[in-house]
Formats: structure tokens, C-alpha cells, sequence
């Protein structure tokens, strides 16, 4: 009986450890490209771009009727469709002469400046490029609730091939105590440079 419940856990373990660390294969290989290009940002710093365009809209927009004194959607709106902006809204601000109002995506922001008077503004775009989108969704910043769930759930596929990875090594006779030795070195060495280097 004690037999067959370990050749069961021993299938059952190599066969998760297999299929998951193939599902996990993109997400392995993209926070590992990720974490490197997060720890040298100067090698793309030139990808940057900032592009500034100005624009008019309907001083209806900028003194309606509203609570905040401004019609937010409408604004919004406008300068989605007359300066493509894009991300989602991080902030809107109405004071006694200005509107103003933010746009966040990963790698992306806009500034938008409005004169309620006159209903001129000023709209200051960056583009920080393919790099900064990555760096931005490896970190989930300004990605939104599902990206934020994608990152929880491939956090738990790591953690599961690396449980099936542990379990593996104990059917593997010849190799289960170099296999733990290394691991446990390992896990050592990462808390040795941890506690020896990071202020």
C-alpha cells in the first residue's frame, strides 16, 4: 500500500511539475527578462518621448452643472477623441480658473492643463517605450485589477512548480540529498546577500 502511494505522489508530482512549469514558461521568461531590464533603466532611457499639443474645447464642458463644477466624462472624452489619449484617469482637478486632469497607462502619462475661461489647454503626453510598458507590467503599476490578478496568479503557478520540483527530488534516490544540499545552499546564499548588501 505504502508503495503504491508513493509511485502515485511521484507520477502525480512529475506530472504537474511538467505541465505547469510549461503553462509557467511565458511568465518564467517574461519577470526574468523583466527583473533584469528593472535593474539597469538607464540602457533604455532614450526611448522616452514627450509630445506636447494644445487644443480647445467647449467652455460647457469646463462649468456645467455638475458637483465638481466641470463635466468630467465630457472632458475626458474630448481629449480621447481629439488627442488619442490614452490609460485610465488618475486624477481630476477643478479649481476656480483650471481644469486639469491625468491619464496613467504602464509606460504612459498625460497632462492635460485647461482654462475654463477660454477652454484652451495644454496636453503633455510621454511615452516611455516597450521597455518602460514591460518594467511597468512586471511591477503592475497603473496596469488595473486584472493585470493585478494575473500577477497574483502566476505567483502561485511559481510557487507550485517549485513545490513539485521539491517533491520530485525525493523520488530521485540518487540525487535527493545533493538536490536538498543545493537547495538549502542556495536559499542561504539569498539571504546571506540580502542581510551582507541590501541597505
Amino acid at each position: 500500500m505504502r508503495a503504491k502511494v508513493r509511485k502515485a505522489t511521484a507520477v502525480s508530482a512529475r506530472w504537474l511539475h511538467v505541465y505547469l512549469s510549461m503553462v509557467s514558461f511565458g511568465v518564467v521568461l517574461f519577470f526574468a527578462a523583466t527583473g533584469l531590464t528593472l535593474n539597469h533603466p538607464d540602457w533604455f532611457a532614450k526611448q522616452s518621448r514627450t509630445i506636447e499639443s494644445h487644443g480647445a474645447m467647449s467652455s460647457d464642458l469646463l462649468n456645467s452643472k455638475d458637483a465638481s463644477g466641470a463635466d468630467k466624462l465630457g472632458v475626458v472624452e474630448k481629449l480621447r477623441a481629439a488627442d488619442h489619449v490614452q490609460g485610465a484617469v488618475s486624477d481630476f482637478r477643478v479649481d476656480d480658473s483650471q481644469v486639469s486632469v491625468s491619464f496613467k497607462a504602464p509606460g504612459y502619462t498625460a497632462d492635460a492643463f485647461i482654462d475654463r475661461a477660454t477652454g484652451k489647454y495644454d496636453l503633455t503626453v510621454v511615452k516611455s517605450g516597450f521597455v518602460a510598458v514591460m518594467n511597468d507590467l512586471h511591477k503592475g503599476r497603473d496596469a488595473g485589477k486584472v493585470w493585478a490578478g494575473v500577477i497574483d496568479a502566476s505567483a502561485i503557478l511559481l510557487v507550485l512548480v517549485s513545490l513539485t520540483g521539491l517533491v520530485l527530488i525525493w523520488f530521485v534516490y540518487k540525487r535527493r540529498v545533493s538536490g536538498l544540499i543545493l537547495a538549502g545552499v542556495g536559499t542561504l546564499i539569498i539571504w546571506w546577500m540580502a542581510k551582507a548588501f541590501v541597505p
